[in-house]
């Protein structure tokens, strides 16, 4: 049965240059890299040596304090380079990749009569597992825990981002798959929200739908979780994008590990935005030029204009992504800006701006900040796009000072750095929310676990 999830407080961010719905294959990349900066918290030990040639799907390296957790090679090829920080912590796998793919198979899953135990082996050993994300903490699951239910939001309401209702088009017997495998890890419900149109994430079986519709950030899973089932002291929920349901699903298929990601090129500096099938971890020049850029001072992020990071155009796609944008470098000043009517740029309030007055306008925005990092400033306006039951100004200020017991108290449990990256987005104090909730996150887990 459907139940509707109605957000009204937020706010849309509609920007120029949305992906076109045509997808084309991008061009095969020679190197492909795993960055480490993408598991958050994970000590590597590697599996292999620098210079041995590995498989699709062939162990890299194993999570330290869950050794049955690995990950895994999304090509065939050679380990050219293990790139290192400080105290020799691995930052960057790079892997040279063969011309003709070689891929490890393992057995084919039947799902409906494995046990849970049987299913959570199978994903450990496949690599699949670091696509399970669990709330608190925002980390990769732990195994050896149960979660009260898990969420999949198929509604994609940030600026750029993937549609997902196109690109889960045909992968309704994989989606299936993973889906029936999860709801057995877990003795609670598999919630998926969906949007408008028309989704292939409507016709699963075995979960509770929903049916979200209202500005950003309804799209983001933790606002769902607030709606549906908040999470409380001690208990914990998983979490998996739709697009990772694919290699899941497909992996208990045909016993492969198959990397494939269709990805959104998007922003006003890519000439034709449009959709690749490409894999984890590719270069993204493969693909950028491809579609070309408008100008020469740009800004490639990884991932979406708001909780992306800031990549070169020879870096490589991340991990999780599905979405690339490309949008101008502001690193030029306006002479007077903070002192003249804008018309040009959005904002959440009424002060000199009028982007209140036209809802539906599309908005050509770079990088430039328009301000610099000042002291918090209490205006009210991070609750009016803010929509969980949660005060954002006062968990932010104890995560600064580290009050272990306000943290806790005023819901951080709940919470992810995407879930602040709007009132980061408005912040007049330009403060960056979503690492002072990272920092928190990474506290508490510590202190208490």
């Amino acid at each position: 049965m459907s139940k509707d999830i109605r957000i009204k407080k937020g706010l849309n961010i509609n920007l120029v240059g949305a992906a076109e719905q045509t997808t084309s294959k991008a061009v095969l990349s020679n190197v492909y890299a795993i960055q480490l900066s993408d598991f958050h918290g994970i000590i590597p030990k590697m599996m292999v040596k620098q210079g041995a040639e590995v498989k699709a799907g062939e162990p890299l390296f194993y999570n330290k304090s869950i050794e049955s957790m690995v990950f895994v090679s999304p090509v065939s090829g050679e380990l050219i380079e293990i790139e290192r920080g400080d105290r020799r912590r691995i930052l960057t796998l790079k892997i040279l990749a063969d011309k003709t793919q070689e891929v490890i198979s393992g057995a084919v899953t039947d799902v409906e009569n494995a046990s849970k135990e049987e299913l959570k082996a199978t994903l450990l050993k496949s690599g699949c597992w670091p696509f399970i994300k669990q709330r608190p903490y925002d980390v990769i699951a732990n195994p050896d825990t149960t979660p009260k239910a898990i969420f999949i939001s198929g509604y994609s309401s940030a600026p750029l981002q993937a549609d997902l209702n196109y690109v889960l088009q045909g992968k309704e017997k994989e989606l299936q798959t993973a889906i029936t495998a999860l709801g057995k890890l877990t003795p609670g419900k598999v919630h998926v929200s969906v949007g408008a149109g028309a989704s292939p994430l409507s016709s699963m079986e075995g979960v509770e739908l929903h049916t979200v519709s209202g500005p950003h950030p309804a799209g983001l899973v933790g606002t769902q979780i607030n709606r549906i089932d908040p999470i409380n002291k001690g208990e914990l929920v998983w979490t998996v994008s739709p697009q990772d349901l694919i290699i899941i699903g497909e992996y208990l298929l045909t016993g492969k590990f198959n990397a494939e990601r269709v990805i959104a090129l998007a922003g006003s500096s890519v000439k034709a935005p449009k959709y690749y099938t490409t894999k984890i971890g590719s270069e993204i020049s493969t693909f950028l030029y491809a579609s070309g850029v408008n100008e020469e001072n740009f800004r490639v992020i990884n991932g979406d204009v708001l909780t992306g990071s800031k990549s070169k155009p020879d870096g490589f796609l991340g991990y999780y992504n599905n979405t690339v944008s490309v949008i101008p470098e502001g690193d030029d000043y306006e002479l007077f800006g903070w002192n003249k009517p804008v018309f040009d740029k959005i904002s959440a309030t009424r002060a000199l701006t009028f982007s209140w007055m036209q809802p539906n306008k599309k908005y050509d925005l770079d990088t430039n900040t328009n301000g610099e990092h000042r002291a918090f400033v209490v205006t009210g306006q991070y609750e009016k796009v803010f929509p969980m039951d949660i005060f954002p100004m006062q968990l932010l200020k104890a995560c600064m000072v580290k009050d272990l017991d306000e943290m806790e108290q005023l819901g951080l449990y709940e919470v992810a750095p995407e879930d602040f990256s709007l009132t980061e987005f408005i912040c007049i104090s330009k403060q960056p929310h979503q690492k002072i909730i990272r920092e928190g996150l990474d506290l508490l887990q510590k202190e208490i676990g």
